[in-house]
């Protein structure tokens, strides 16, 4: 009996330290998610998604080609194109290059600028562009597609995201109006192109893990980070409570096409291939490097908005018809 009592003790001795190590891997877990941003911002490059720190005033300047209300879809371009910027940038610097690309090829383009800080909060301070909680500028994204839709008269809109930009795409379409998943052809929207999005989460090369350190030695990261600089960060870290309710269930609405560019020297999405979205039940999925047929081409994260080959990949993926006249220079 001593001895059963002594192996009984050991047991649950045992027990009580693995139920505290699975707490502690939990809590370390949890920092990894979500609480790494305020020493990852300081330590890893600025521009997330895009153009450096561009701390917001009033709304930037629409890049050449954008945002003329009075534009009306021709036959062959029936659907507005909707650019949306990434994390920290604007419109006006992300799209410089693709909006007017697109408005030579004969398409109505709108670039939303969306995420600055809103009156009250307490989040944002700095007045980020795209620094809003994800969900935010998801309705924000809703409400900019609702005013091209009803001054154009098209039923339908296209959407180019970079970085964030792709994420919150994808969370209008899910949760915030873009599509209806038992009724497809009352979508919205018809198809995505998602530029180095962050799909599916990021390390934003190792400030992840660096912020959870910081959180693990009682600083306050996400409270820091959101506070200054926005939620949106931190909800784009892998693992993220927002992008796993966002992926639940598969990565992609029923009637939509969607095409993912990703390049892999991207330097912000990390691991770079985690940008690809998996087709589910109604959707088609195209992925693509910028790097197939061209293993030569150098392109970053911000520079996929403005290079050459993948402003091609952007025309194509948007005009699957005419895909082989549109030229993919590779340099």
């Amino acid at each position: 009996m001593r001895l059963h009592r002594t192996v009984s003790a050991r047991s649950t001795s045992a027990r009580s330290t693995s139920a505290r190590s699975t707490s502690a891997r939990s809590t370390f877990a949890r920092s990894l998610i979500a609480l790494g941003a305020a020493i990852g911002v300081s330590v890893g490059g600025m521009g997330v998604g895009g153009v450096g720190m561009a701390s917001a005033q009033p709304a930037p300047a629409s890049p050449p080609g954008s945002n003329d209300f009075s534009c009306r879809p021709s036959a062959a371009h029936p659907r507005p194109v909707v650019l949306v910027h990434g994390t920290w940038s604007d419109r006006a610097g992300t799209w410089k290059t693709l909006s007017p690309a697109l408005a030579d090829a004969g398409y109505c383009v709108f670039a939303v600028s969306y995420g600055q800080h809103q009156p009250g909060s307490t989040d944002n301070l700095l007045n980020m562009f795209g620094g809003n909680s994800i969900e935010r500028s998801a309705h924000d994204l809703a409400a900019f597609v609702d005013r091209v839709r009803m001054r154009t008269g098209a039923r339908q809109v296209d959407i180019v995201g970079h970085s964030q930009g792709a994420v919150v795409t994808r969370q209008y379409l899910r949760f915030a109006g873009g599509t209806d998943a038992k009724a497809p052809w009352r979508n919205i929207v018809h198809t995505v192109v998602s530029l180095a999005g962050t799909n599916h989460g990021t390390t934003f090369n190792r400030n992840q893990a660096i912020g959870a350190i910081g959180q693990m030695l009682g600083i306050p990261v996400i409270t820091l980070a959101a506070t200054a600089v926005g939620p949106s960060y931190v909800e784009q870290m892998v693992g993220s409570p927002v992008l796993m309710r966002l992926n639940a269930g598969g990565d992609t609405r029923p009637g939509v096409r969607y095409v993912v560019v990703g390049t892999r020297d991207d330097n912000v999405v990390t691991p770079a291939a985690t940008t690809f979205l998996r087709a589910g039940p109604g959707a088609t999925v195209d992925n693509v490097w910028v790097q197939t047929g061209c293993p030569s081409a150098r392109v970053n994260h911000m520079e996929v908005t403005t290079d050459p080959r993948a402003v091609g990949l952007v025309l194509r993926g948007l005009d699957p018809a005419n895909a082989t006249a549109i030229p993919l220079p590779c340099r």
